[in-house]
C-alpha cells in the first residue's frame, strides 16, 4: 500500500519536471512516517561514545541519551525531532498530529533532557561530541520552538533550554580557538553548521554570538576564490562544500559585497560540475546512501543563494530550476533503499523542500 502511494506521490519520472514540489499534507504524512518510527528504535545504534573505564561498558544508547537514542545516531535523532516540530507547527491539521505529538512528549521530558545536557558534564573527553554537526541541529530545533505561540512547545521548548545552552556555551568557547574551518562534505563540514547558528542567533537576538560567527566566516572563507568545486563530491557526501560556503556567506555580506564574492568564488567548470546530479550506486549502502542526502543539501543551498541574489543575476534563474531537480531526483528514492537512509534522509528533504 506505501510504496503504491509512494508511486503516485513521486513517480520515476519526477527527475524530468520542471515545477518545483510542494510539501502536501499527503506527502508530509508520508515522510513523517520514518522519524516516528526510528525515534524509538535503539537499535541498530552507533553511539559515537568514548568508553573511559569499565562501569561505562554496558551502557545502552537509550541511558547515555534517553532522549535521543533511537535513529541510529544522536544527530540524526535530533534532526528528526527539528522535522516533526517543524511539520506539527506548520501542518497542525495533520491525521498524525496526535501521533506526532505524543512522540515530542516523551522525548522533550524535562528530567530526559537534562539527562542530555549532563552528558557533557558527567563523562570524560564529552567536549568534541557531535561538535559541531549535532551542535548545529540542536540550534536549529531549539530555533524551531523559539516563536511558536503554542503552549505544549513552550514547554518542550523550556525543557529543551539546559541542552540548548550547554552547546551554545561550548560552541561560544570553540569558535575563538578553532583556527581552521572544515571544508568536508560530511558531518565536520564548518559552513553547514555556522550558517545554522546564525540563524539561530538571529531568532533569538543574541548579537554578540551573530558577530563572533561572521567574523569568523568573513576570516575563514572571504579570501576564498576559483573553488575546486569542479573536484566534488566525494564518495559519501551528504553536502557540497562549496556551497555550503557559498549559503553561509550569502547570510553574512551585504547583497553587492556577496554578488563580487560569488562571482570570484565559481569558475564555469565547477558550477557545471555541481550541478549535475549524484550518481547512487546502492541505496542499500549506508555510506553512499549520503549521496542521496547530497540532492537535498544542494536544493537548499541553491535556494537560499538565489533569493540572496538580484534579479539579473544569471545564477539565479539557474540555481533555483536546478534545486528543483534535484529535489525530483531525490524525493523518489526515500522509499527505495534500508535503515540507513531511513533514518535521517527525510528530514534533509522537508529542510529542502521548506526552507
Amino acid at each position: 500500500m506505501k510504496k503504491t502511494l509512494l508511486a503516485v506521490l513521486f513517480s520515476p519520472f519526477l527527475g524530468y519536471a520542471q515545477d518545483a514540489p510542494e510539501l502536501t499534507d499527503e506527502m508530509a504524512i508520508q515522510l513523517s512516517e520514518k522519524p516516528l518510527h526510528c525515534i524509538h528504535q535503539e537499535y541498530p545504534n552507533k553511539t559515537a561514545h568514548i568508553i573511559n573505564n569499565a562501569d561505562e561498558v554496558s551502557l545502552s544508547p537509550k541511558a547515555l541519551h534517553p532522549s535521543f537514542y533511537g535513529c541510529f545516531d544522536w544527530h540524526s535523532s535530533v534532526h528528526g525531532h527539528w522535522m516533526l516540530v517543524r511539520l506539527l507547527k506548520t501542518k497542525p491539521g495533520l491525521s498524525i498530529a496526535k501521533d506526532i505529538e505524543k512522540i515530542l512528549d516523551e522525548s522533550f521530558q524535562k528530567e530526559n533532557l537534562q539527562t542530555e545536557a549532563d552528558y557533557f558534564t558527567k563523562y570524560q573527553l564529552t567536549g568534541t561530541f557531535e561538535r559541531t554537526y549535532g551542535w548545529a541541529w540542536i540550534l536549529k530545533l531549539d530555533e524551531e520552538l523559539t516563536n511558536w505561540e503554542n503552549p505544549k512547545a513552550k514547554i518542550w521548548h523550556e525543557n529543551l533550554k539546559p541542552l540548548t545552552d550547554k552547546i551554545l556555551n561550548s560552541w561560544k568557547q570553540y569558535l575563538p580557538k578553532q583556527t581552521y574551518p572544515n571544508r568536508t562534505g560530511v558531518h565536520p563540514n564548518t559552513a553547514f553548521a555556522m550558517a545554522f547558528a546564525i540563524d539561530w542567533a538571529r531568532a533569538n537576538n543574541d548579537n554578540a554570538f551573530e558577530n563572533q560567527l561572521m567574523e569568523k566566516a568573513k576570516y575563514f572563507f572571504l579570501k576564498d576564490e576559483k573553488t575546486p568545486a569542479y573536484l566534488e563530491p566525494d564518495g559519501s557526501d551528504f553536502f557540497s562544500p562549496s556551497l555550503e560556503i557559498a549559503d553561509l556567506m550569502r547570510r553574512v555580506l551585504p547583497q553587492n559585497e556577496f554578488v563580487k564574492w560569488l562571482n570570484d568564488f565559481y569558475e564555469k567548470r565547477s558550477l557545471e560540475n555541481i550541478e549535475k546530479i549524484p550518481v547512487v550506486s546502492d541505496l542499500s549502502d549506508y555510506q553512499t546512501v549520503h549521496l542521496v542526502g547530497l540532492s537535498f543539501s544542494k536544493a537548499w543551498c541553491m535556494k537560499g543563494i538565489a533569493k540572496s541574489l538580484p534579479n539579473n543575476h544569471p545564477l539565479k534563474n539557474n540555481f533555483q530550476k536546478t534545486a528543483t531537480i534535484f529535489l525530483n531526483n531525490g524525493l523518489p528514492l526515500l522509499f527505495q533503499g534500508n535503515y540507513g537512509g531511513d533514518h535521517w534522509l527525510t528530514s534533509f528533504a522537508v529542510y529542502a523542500l521548506e526552507d
